[in-house]
């Protein structure tokens, strides 16, 4: 049975009901810090409060640069409760990066970390244009570091509702509604220009109580989340899920194997999704005999293509009873098929499951006629979960899903006799690099912006422990001389860590066809 109140549809009710069932039961366990249900609703009042004291108004949009940590959980929700909504930002990203999102969005707060593995978030933004942006909140700094420092904030949210303002709050509380927009992920497109996908409360909650579900969550679970907040498998599979069901969420910041195992074992970590890189670190750590992960329950993953052996050894070596796999895509909201505990290791490794309830699947060819179980064509979907649609792009909108409410996938794979969705192939060129979606035209144009390549073209190549990696073919200007080391580290200076390409051939030309365009297949082929 769900452990959601069937009669929430936003995120704020969800957290109202389960605060009034819950009360006291820990919702965040970060470290030291422990917030309950309870307090995290009042911490999500304060905040929400300081904000409507500063004019934040419906609709308005705030994003949080931040990795995972409790506040990135209280602001998102109270963003979301007095109608804002959630613009989420890479925290790989560098300032230009993110500054174009803030740009794009139009986000007028931005909650932000101090520092994070090395990097000064707010001095990479202080020399970016952001006319739009009215206020930074520092997540982590010293509680009398700044006005705008978290502690400070939520004591300014406070001293507003002791003026008299609690009718205020209450009133913005009771004017959202299950469709107004809760949040705008942005997802880059074979054009390498972000694209902005926009979702609405009700098909949130109605995903990720339902993904809950089909794992098996209940409240008595505790979720080790190290998928990034700032994607729909850190955010809606794990914060949404968990807060639907009324579990504890113990966030990790950065992945480290070690870290890992040992909170599994601190914290008695049961539920733990993540990428198959993941577990498979933790089944070839050398040291894995020596922490007790007894308490690990169940798992789900995807994001690249998984070994059967794999999942019978994050059944047998890691003894995690329940294993899932599923897929979705940020344009229908991150979740649309799933397998079911008690589906054979195969299936789980070889498929991604059914379609969730409310979801249609379908396989169609190049003329867009419905094919068969077994024959292979691009992967549609239609559904309560379908984004809205782009962010201030109708064009691209229409073009991601048809006049019969079909999205197409830009996925090519089939579907089993028992409905199970297998892919095989992507008709765009995006590859999975260590669970991270790379748009080799977004990396080709960052690439292209290098004084002395005149040409680029990149595709996604087999790697062994990031499942694929990026390999950059590059034509260098007349008389430039480059190595593949320094070409990497000037990457390393200009992109996210994950887009860097592993690999790189400078060569003479690029294989062309008629009009131009990179015949990347010649690519693929060659050595």
């Amino acid at each position: 049975m769900a452990n959601r109140p069937a009669t929430a549809q936003t995120t704020w009710q969800l957290l109202e009901q389960q605060a009034a069932a819950r009360g006291e039961q820990i919702f965040l366990h970060d470290g030291e810090q422990r917030l309950s249900y309870s307090d995290t609703q009042q911490q999500c009042r304060q905040l929400a409060a300081a904000l409507l004291a500063d004019g934040f108004a419906h609709g308005e949009r705030a994003a949080i640069w931040a990795p995972n940590v409790y506040q990135w959980v209280v602001a998102a929700l109270a963003v979301q409760s007095i109608g804002g909504v959630l613009v989420t930002i890479n925290t790989r990203y560098k300032g230009g990066e993110a500054a174009e999102l803030l740009r794009a969005s139009g986000a007028t707060t931005l909650f932000c970390i101090d520092h994070f593995l090395g990097v000064d978030y707010p001095a990479a933004l202080a020399q970016q244009s952001l006319p739009k942006l009215q206020r930074q909140i520092i997540l982590n700094s010293a509680p009398n570091s700044a006005a705008n420092s978290w502690q400070q904030v939520l004591q300014r949210g406070a001293q507003w509702l002791a003026s008299g303002n609690e009718a205020v709050l209450t009133a913005r509380h009771q004017q959202l509604s299950g469709d107004d927009i809760s949040d705008i992920i942005f997802t880059s497109g074979t054009t390498g220009r972000a694209k902005g996908v926009i979702t609405c409360h009700r098909q949130n909650i109605q995903a990720f109580t339902t993904f809950g579900e089909l794992l098996g969550l209940t409240a008595s679970d505790r979720y080790l989340v190290i998928n990034p907040f700032f994607h729909s498998f850190g955010y809606k599979a794990g914060m949404l899920a968990i807060l639907a069901q009324g579990a504890t969420l113990v966030p990790m910041a950065s992945f480290d194997v070690d870290a890992v195992l040992a909170t599994i074992e601190r914290e008695a970590i049961t539920v733990m999704p993540g990428p198959p890189t993941i577990f498979q670190s933790l089944i070839n750590h050398p040291q894995l005999q020596q922490f007790d992960i007894s308490s690990l329950q169940k798992a789900t993953t995807g994001a690249a293509v998984i070994p059967t052996s794999l999942i019978e050894q994050m059944q047998t070596v890691l003894n995690i009873g329940t294993v899932i796999t599923a897929y979705g895509l940020s344009e229908c909201g991150g979740l649309a098929t799933m397998c079911r505990r008690g589906d054979s290791a195969e299936t789980i490794a070889k498929t991604s499951g059914r379609a969730i309830p409310g979801v249609e699947l379908s396989i169609v060819d190049s003329d867009n006629q419905h094919l068969p179980a077994g024959q292979v064509g691009e992967i549609v979907l239609r559904g309560f979960n379908l984004m809205q649609g782009y962010l201030d792009d109708p064009a691209a909108t229409a073009e991601a899903i048809d006049s019969d409410g079909w999205l197409h996938t830009g996925d090519i794979g089939f579907v089993d006799a028992n409905g199970n969705l297998a892919i095989t192939d992507r008709l765009k060129d995006m590859y999975i690099s260590g669970g991270f979606n790379c748009y080799p035209a977004e990396i080709e144009s960052a690439l292209n912006g290098h004084p002395d390549i005149v040409m680029s073209a990149v595709i996604g190549v087999a790697d062994s422990r990031l499942g694929e990696v990026g390999r950059a073919y590059v034509v260098l200007r007349q008389g430039a001389e480059q190595s593949s080391d320094s070409l990497h580290q000037w990457c390393r200076e200009q992109m996210a860590n994950y887009k860097v390409p592993r690999q790189f051939r400078i060569v003479d030309q690029l294989p062309l066809n008629a009009s131009g365009k990179v015949q990347k297949t010649e690519l693929r082929s060659a050595p």
